[in-house]
């Protein structure tokens, strides 16, 4: 597989990078989701397999899963909504804000709009314990078009370290360190997928809206994937129900809590050529780093 980042770039071949995706079985939308909000902005197509959800002046539009999870591997397809899109936010993460609402946890993917078309960002970001003053961002330029067809963002969440990737290539690791745990999400959370207005903030800092002109924002998601722990609020929180059928595990399989040289070989590459913003560089915003920037 040859990547292009642009037209005038050189192209990057990855390593062979394993396909995570390819591990774990799909989750039917219908069953897997309930409507978290924007009930009417829902639209399940080919047989509850896959949701399109829109935003429109009347609302955005939200799905959560069934089950909380603790620890796992988490995926979607997605393609985005095509031409000026300012101001719009997609988003797949896992919460617990709803369980834990002065000390919740989150690992988010946020994909934000563009004032000039389909030039979309792509924000990482993760909270815990109720750390929301200290947002810990790390955005980057796709090397793609997102809105031509479904692209696979996906999350890896153990004990070990969080990882973010984009079509299977790791482009941010967040490793679990003890010297400061309570930086690390530790709680069960939900997964959600949502499309929303982010005019405030999403796109050069508020300085574009959304264009309601636009309207409505149709965002696809597909090829959901769940596997890890469901967790049981009457079990011990160490008790762990997998999901899926795979005989791979995310939570404590060796594929799944270290990288290998191939995967950080490829995010080494989408870090230097990819990204530009992380809080750990950002010494205006903090006069001291977060600890875990050191």
């Amino acid at each position: 597989m040859t990547i292009l980042v642009s037209s005038h770039s050189r192209p990057y071949s990855p390593s062979s990078v394993a396909h995570l995706t390819d591990y774990f079985p799909h989750v039917s939308i219908d069953q897997g989701f309930s409507k978290s909000f924007g009930g009417s902005n829902i639209q399940l197509i080919s047989n509850g397999s896959m949701a399109n959800l829109a935003l429109d002046k009347t609302s955005g539009a939200g799905l959560v899963s069934k089950n909380k999870y603790y620890y796992g591997f988490f995926s979607a397809a997605i393609k985005l909504p095509s031409g000026l899109s300012s101001g719009v936010v997609v988003a797949f993460y896992l919460s617990n804000a709803d369980t834990f609402p002065h000390t919740h946890d989150e690992i988010d993917i946020e994909l934000l709009g563009h004032e000039e078309g389909n030039d979309w960002a792509f924000q990482t970001n993760i909270y815990a314990n109720g750390s929301v003053s200290t947002g810990r961002e790390e955005r980057f330029n796709l090397w793609f078009d997102p809105t031509e067809q479904h692209h696979q963002y996906s999350i890896i969440w153990n004990s070990y370290h969080t990882v973010f990737l984009v079509d299977n290539i790791p482009v941010r690791e967040f490793i679990h360190n003890s010297a400061f745990p309570f930086v690390y999400p530790s709680k069960p959370m939900s997964v959600y997928a949502t499309i929303w207005d982010g005019s405030a903030w999403a796109t050069h800092g508020g300085k574009y809206p959304v264009n309601y002109k636009y309207a409505p924002f149709v965002v696809s998601f597909a090829n959901v994937e769940m596997s890890g722990c469901i967790w049981n609020p009457t079990a011990p929180v160490s008790s762990c129900s997998k999901a899926g059928t795979s005989s791979y595990d995310p939570v404590e399989g060796p594929e799944f809590v270290k990288l290998s040289k191939q995967q950080i070989e490829a995010m080494d590459w989408a870090r230097r050529k990819l990204m530009f913003y992380s809080y750990c560089k950002d010494t205006p915003r903090f006069k001291v780093l977060p600890p875990e920037c050191k």
